[in-house]
């Protein structure tokens, strides 16, 4: 699996290109907004001859998913987001106008995911774990294959997801991050929403949100 990585639009999301060597690729958080950043992802695309088959959303929030139309309308993959946070996907606009930014409508989910499901989208082994609390249908990809995941606003380096937004729940949060992610290998490479990389043994001793919980 090949792994590129691009921060995009002012909230810094992390957008995530999982391709494999015949370039069949996953786009997860298409979070690019300006001409500037759709041509960059396009260029890559271009470039490496990848074929775009699938678009990931880990959630709802307009910022994670304010790429979604143009990535559509370019590639048209199939696209895949957690059935509990389509309320959200569908008042995107809505959420825009509150922080001042433009969102054009992204196309509905090909694929409703509810968790625990084993996904093999481009031969890769995934397994969707539903962990809500920031939004109600947060989702963190793991690849355990690969020793990585992908975990949206659920864990971040040495903090969490807010959970003050609509849907949002901090004792939700705090257990299925627990009960989900901490019970994974200490090695396991974490590519969060926003900021750097970390591990799960690394948030294990030094997350303040999870203290306790050392092995």
């Amino acid at each position: 699996m090949h792994l590129k990585t691009f921060v995009f639009n002012p909230y810094g999301v992390n957008t995530y290109i999982l391709s494999d060597d015949e370039g069949n690729s996953i786009i997860v958080d298409p979070a690019c907004c300006s001409p500037e950043e759709q041509a960059a992802l396009t260029a890559f695309v271009c470039d490496g001859g990848l074929t775009v088959r699938w678009l990931v959303n880990t959630h709802g929030h307009f910022d994670h998913v304010i790429g979604n139309a143009f990535v559509c309308g370019s590639w048209h993959p199939k696209c895949a987001a957690h059935r509990d946070d389509l309320f959200l996907m569908n008042n995107v606009f809505r959420q825009g106008e509150i922080f001042g930014c433009s969102v054009e409508q992204p196309p509905a989910p090909d694929l409703l995911l509810k968790g625990g499901e084993e996904w093999t989208p481009c031969g890769l082994n995934i397994r969707i774990l539903h962990i809500p609390g920031h939004s109600p249908g947060s989702i963190v990809l793991h690849l355990p294959d690969e020793g990585i995941l992908f975990a949206g606003d659920v864990l971040f380096r040495e903090s969490i997801g807010r959970s003050d937004l609509p849907g949002g729940n901090f004792d939700l949060l705090v257990d299925g991050i627990r009960q989900h992610l901490l019970t994974l290998p200490p090695d396991t490479v974490v590519w969060p929403g926003h900021g750097p990389a970390t591990s799960i043994g690394h948030e294990k001793r030094y997350n303040p949100f999870l203290t306790g919980q050392e092995n």
